[in-house]
């Protein structure tokens, strides 16, 4: 239903202008959560967006992936403007063609992680073969294969988040959205699931957008958009190793403000 309108010179997204604004019809009363934000992701990126609580960058990842929609201004991904999209349409576009990961990891516990991993084939009625195989490669990606029978409250938050990420590209997605990643997990399974994301990117050129507080797990993207009041306040690219872009976005974060428990 959605074919891909392809064309090097398509960005995967594309947002224009947008502006979110929460509250009453009088200015005094509102809230303007995203203040006229633009930017492109292009096929291949690893993009992480960073700001201080109540800087936006969670509106802001709804709003691009299609969970919310802004006040005024435009989001296009792989060509299609999503805002045009009916509520029918637009689920199954999320479906067919964006990935997820959450902070919770929204696993059914009455499914194994394989049923976990497999339902999105299963909803789009794909061949049992091309399931089986599909499951089995993904999962292999991420080492957890070998558990692919046990069930969710069986496995470690780390499996649980690796089987999310699996579930989220195993429908071959335009782009994957991940909210907070590594908000659940101890350091160790922090640093396995965003070198899931790095191997998703390296090897097979996933597009992804991932937002986090966590200066650790930015310094795994290739870039890094820092926002602030709602707005784009700026960004960086990686250039050298993890250990120098770690610091540069510890120099950017401080530079932002906020707490000290958002840096």
């Amino acid at each position: 239903m959605f074919p891909w309108k392809g064309g090097m010179e398509m960005s995967v997204l594309e947002a224009k202008n947008l502006i979110k604004i929460y509250g009453g019809e009088e200015e005094w009363s509102a809230t303007k959560a995203l203040n006229r934000i633009s930017l492109k992701i292009e096929k291949g990126e690893f993009v992480g967006i960073m700001g201080p609580s109540g800087s936006g960058k969670t509106t802001l990842l709804n709003i691009l992936s299609g969970i919310d929609k802004p006040t005024s201004g435009l989001v296009k991904i792989s060509g299609f403007e999503i805002s045009d999209l009916s509520k029918e349409a637009l689920a199954l576009f999320r479906r067919q063609h964006l990935g997820f990961v959450f902070q919770e990891f929204n696993l059914l516990d009455s499914l194994s992680l394989k049923e976990n991993v497999m339902l999105p084939l299963v909803l789009d009625k794909k061949e049992a073969d091309y399931m089986e195989n599909k499951v089995k490669d993904v999962m292999s990606l991420f080492d957890i294969y070998d558990i692919c029978n046990k069930y969710p409250y069986n496995v470690s938050g780390g499996q649980q988040q690796r089987a999310a990420v699996s579930r989220a590209i195993v429908n071959e997605p335009d782009i994957v959205f991940a909210d907070e990643p590594t908000g659940n997990l101890d350091s160790k399974s922090s640093k396995a699931i965003m070198k899931c994301f790095e191997k998703m990117n390296e090897e097979k050129e996933d597009t992804i957008l991932v937002v986090t507080h966590d200066a650790f797990a930015a310094s795994y993207c290739k870039k890094v958009i820092f926002i602030k009041d709602g707005m784009l306040h700026s960004e960086i690219v990686k250039k050298g190793s993890r250990k120098e872009f770690f610091d540069q976005i510890l120099d950017c974060l401080t530079v932002l403000g906020g707490d000290s428990d958002d840096l």
